[in-house]
Parts: structure tokens; C-alpha cells; sequence
């Protein structure tokens, strides 16, 4: 897995048009500090091709998150959000600008770092 940098961020998530559209595919609870998040998405740099990812969030400081049975069920056509606040990744579902709107979301993880790891769809 690649860490994801604050310097990345914003190129990161246009790379992926902010996940619009995107497929949510599994919510894992692997500790009470480590939560694994995947997806699929279209990867701009591979001319919109579908590819699979995994998100993995370390030092999870707050979460709140929903069953997998409703994942397919959440539209992702806002995308997701992931912004950066006193030094933490926090992760929502949705166009969230500040953490605010973030905690207002139906499935956000607040964590110290966010690794993730692409593959074939």
C-alpha cells in the first residue's frame, strides 16, 4: 500500500474526478484504530478505465460508518471528500468542505493516515 500525502491530495482525487460515480464495495473494521474502505473508480490517467481500490485508514481518531449490505445501496454521484484538519485525513461521503459537513455525512473516518492500493478491476 502507498501512503497518501497532503501533497498528493488534490491531485490524487482529481486523478479519480473526486470518485464521482464510483462503486462502493467493502467497509472492513480490522481494529478499533484500523478501518479498510474499497471501491471502484475511473482512473483518468488510464483513459477512464474502471480499476479497483482499497483505502486503509490507520490511528482512526472517529468514525462513523454504515453496513455493508447498504453499501451498494449509498450514491456516490457527489463523489467522496477527503480534506485535511488539524493534521488528520478526514474521509466522507459527498462534496464536504470543512469537518463540519464532513461529520454530517452518512459514512466519514477521521484517521492520522490513509494508504491506499489500486488494482484490476
Amino acid at each position: 500500500m502507498k501512503p497518501l500525502s497532503q501533497t498528493q491530495l488534490s491531485n490524487f482525487l482529481k486523478r479519480f474526478n473526486d470518485f464521482k460515480d464510483a462503486e462502493l464495495r467493502s467497509l472492513e473494521i480490522i481494529s478499533a484504530t484500523q478501518i479498510k474502505l474499497s471501491l471502484a473508480a475511473q482512473n483518468s490517467a488510464r483513459d477512464f478505465d474502471w480499476i479497483s481500490l482499497s483505502f486503509l485508514f490507520t490511528d482512526v481518531t472517529d468514525a462513523s460508518l454504515v453496513q455493508n449490505s447498504k453499501l451498494p445501496l449509498i450514491d456516490l454521484n457527489d463523489g467522496i471528500s477527503i480534506i485535511m484538519t488539524n493534521n488528520e485525513f478526514a474521509f466522507a461521503i459527498g462534496a464536504c468542505y470543512n469537518i463540519d459537513s464532513i461529520k454530517n455525512s452518512i459514512c466519514y473516518v477521521i484517521s492520522k493516515s490513509i494508504k491506499y492500493q489500486e488494482s484490476s478491476f
